[in-house]
């Protein structure tokens, strides 16, 4: 009867501390560098890192607000951008298609008309 009190506990106490490295993980987002292009159809990011090019959703609300408040006279002008989020596998269908991933941009950091030449060529 102890034995098995014990292994019980033991396997309890296993799946807490799995649960919470899992939940630790799902909550850390990864800091993203890049050319970021907004409009009608396209809302594109390009990542000064590795050149890899993403689409690009705002969950935050502020990324798309924040580029409208820079006054572009056209849309699609490139700006660059620091933000936390995640990168996910594109939909099959609809505008963002045509990418493999998708960055969903939880937290915006930075924007500026102002692209660095040695962080983004």
């Amino acid at each position: 009867m102890r034995l098995r009190s014990t292994l019980c506990f033991v396997l309890v106490l296993s799946v807490c501390a799995w649960s919470c490295k899992d939940n630790s993980r799902k909550n850390a987002h990864t800091v993203f560098k890049g050319i970021y292009s907004f409009g009608p159809e396209v809302k594109s990011f390009k990542d000064c890192d590795n050149g890899q090019e993403f689409w690009a959703t705002d969950s935050c609300k502020e990324l798309e607000l924040k580029y409208s408040q820079l006054n572009f006279e056209k849309p699609y002008e490139p700006v660059y951008i620091e933000v936390e989020g995640e990168k996910i596998h594109s939909d099959k269908e609809g505008l963002g298609a045509e990418y493999d991933s998708t960055l969903v941009v939880r937290k915006l950091l930075k924007i500026t008309k102002e692209i660095p030449q040695d962080k983004c060529n």
